[in-house]
């Protein structure tokens, strides 16, 4: 009687440590796929900071562009006056998406070329000079421009 008592107790003892080794593998499992759900999450909300950025500025750079050259070309007063109002809606259009990606990446250089794009694009608005200086803002923005998609993709492809 002893020997079946102990049987059993070394058989409850054995399901209740299979038990608890199980539930621990399987909390372990679960944090993991959480884990891997927030990174993917993280990521493309990443992804989509740097995209919507990269198009506001480029949506900016294009007006900035168009508002600089009427300018040059003495557009009448009022066509002018219609592209000052759409580059400052787009200029408006930009500070959604940095704010975005200055929340949600850290890393310096991706900033940092953000940054310069912005500044970049910015310039064009003292560009109106002359045809020469304009052209040569521009080549600067969209140079600032590809230069922050290759430090973009670098980072997100990490």
């Amino acid at each position: 009687m002893l020997l079946t008592i102990l049987t059993a107790v070394i058989a409850v003892l054995g399901t209740l440590a299979g038990s608890a080794v199980s539930g621990r593998y399987q909390r372990r499992a679960a944090e993991h796929t959480e884990r891997a759900a927030l990174a993917q999450t993280l990521r493309r909300d990443r992804l989509s900071a740097v995209t919507e950025l990269a198009a506001a500025i480029s949506d900016h750079r294009t007006a900035m562009w168009l508002r600089a050259d009427a300018k040059l070309q003495g557009a009448a007063p009022d066509r002018l006056n219609d592209l000052r109002s759409r580059s400052h809606q787009t200029r408006s259009a930009v500070t959604r998406p940095l704010v975005a990606l200055r929340v949600l990446v850290t890393d310096p250089a991706v900033r940092q070329a953000a940054d310069a794009m912005v500044s970049a694009t910015h310039a064009l608005r003292g560009a109106d000079i002359d045809t020469e200086v304009l052209a040569h803002a521009r080549q600067e923005a969209l140079a600032a421009h590809n230069h922050f998609i290759d430090v973009a993709a670098a980072y997100l492809g990490d």
